[in-house]
């Protein structure tokens, strides 16, 4: 970058988006840097865009368009170029101009009154919009993958926790640490596109699979929240979002705004959240802890992913997080009620089993969403398991009525 030039503006001009005053100014800024690129940290019209660029006689490039060429820079995936192309082009549809202005438009009528055809433009589009029709149906298949993977893991009920943040703030190096894969990960915008999960076994709360999720930033452009719905779904349909900031920037405040933004745009600000405040090792004190300032607030915690810090309390905090999505219970099961052990069995939700006096002592440890199907067995099974599962963990155990026993 050779120079800036700043414009403060009460409502965009619909000719340049700057003044014209300001646009002139542009211009002998550009000529006296010999800049042959001019980035524009706003979205522009197609109208706005061409204009300035034959006023500047430069290229110019608005925030919209720099992000996707750093998109296209680092897709990596089939999927993640599919899906970079797509917003690319729904993005240049807007942008084709008419530069073949000597061949006629199309038009119908009698023997020699017939013009020559498309004209450039036209085929142009034609073209285009078949692209598109070919990516979004490729594109609608990587979906259905994803959709049924999905289903298979909430079938299995294991938790899916979603690391989600403003790029850049280390969720990759985050993942890494958390689960030891080797994805890639560098101090650059956007190095991740694709989502990458792992499960992670030994927590309080049992398995979990993680997702690692493409980087947010401020006025995401629309065409690529529609490109990457799929991606952007792992966080959406995520029973935990680890919400990574960047305890180091000054703007960090204004960055969680920007996250919050995205995440109500694609319907996942509901979602509870563990704010993780990550790269602590370039604070003065590099301390990690837990900190849960408000009841009903997330849960904070202090981590540097770089360095090994308070990954530990991280995995500690999300156990913490999702204990109340998961049922953990001592129960003493009649030996009448064998057509419920045998499907509690069935469905794998028994820790451990040993012979009671009138039954089977049984450790029930198993996601919420796996037991709360059983509450509605016919018979006063379905009753009784929930008078006993929800009743309050004291070390005792309950009869069929729900009854605490000595």
């Amino acid at each position: 970058m050779v120079g800036t030039l700043a414009a403060r503006l009460e409502r965009p001009n619909p000719r340049y988006f700057v003044g014209t005053g300001k646009a002139d100014e542009l211009r002998a800024h550009r000529i006296a840097l010999d800049a042959d690129l001019i980035l524009v940290n706003h979205a522009l019209s197609p109208v706005q865009e061409r204009n300035l660029e034959k006023l500047t006689e430069c290229r110019v490039v608005d925030r919209t368009g720099l992000i996707l060429d750093i998109f296209a820079q680092r897709a990596r995936s089939h999927d993640g170029k599919l899906q970079v192309e797509l917003a690319q082009l729904k993005h240049m549809s807007t942008r084709l101009v008419r530069g073949w202005t000597h061949l006629e438009r199309q038009r119908g009528g009698a023997i020699g009154l017939r013009g020559p055809g498309e004209t450039q433009l036209e085929i142009d589009r034609r073209l285009l919009a078949d692209r598109v029709k070919q990516l979004q149906k490729r594109l609608d298949k990587v979906e259905v993958q994803r959709t049924q993977a999905r289903r298979s893991r909430k079938r299995s009920a294991v938790p899916v926790v979603a690391l989600v943040g403003y790029t850049n703030t280390g969720k990759s190096t985050l993942f890494n640490a958390m689960t030891g894969a080797g994805v890639y990960a560098a101090d650059q915008l956007f190095a991740t596109l694709d989502p990458t999960l792992r499960r992670i076994d030994g927590l309080a709360c049992g398995p979990i699979v993680l997702a690692d999720t493409v980087g947010f930033i401020r006025d995401l452009p629309h065409d690529l929240v529609a490109a990457f719905r799929s991606t952007l779904a792992e966080a959406r349909d995520a029973d935990l979002l680890l919400h990574v900031i960047d305890a180091s920037d000054p703007d960090r405040d204004t960055r969680v705004a920007d996250v919050e933004r995205v995440l109500a745009e694609i319907d996942a600000s509901d979602l509870p959240q563990v704010l993780v405040y990550n790269k602590i090792d370039r604070l003065d004190s590099a301390v990690s802890r837990v900190e849960d300032f408000d009841r009903d607030g997330p849960l904070r915690v202090w981590t540097s992913a770089r360095d090994g810090i308070g990954i530990d309390s991280l995995l500690a905090a999300i156990g913490q997080a999702l204990a109340s999505e998961r049922i953990h219970q001592v129960i003493e099961l009649p030996a009448a009620s064998g057509r419920l052990r045998a499907r509690l069995h069935e469905l794998g939700l028994v820790a451990s089993e040993e012979p009671g006096e009138n039954g089977w002592r049984m450790e029930i440890d198993a996601p919420r969403a796996l037991v709360e199907p059983l509450f509605g067995m016919q018979g006063g099974h379905g009753e009784w398991l929930k008078a006993a599962l929800l009743a309050p963990t004291d070390g005792a155990t309950y009869n069929r009525f729900g009854d605490p026993q000595p």
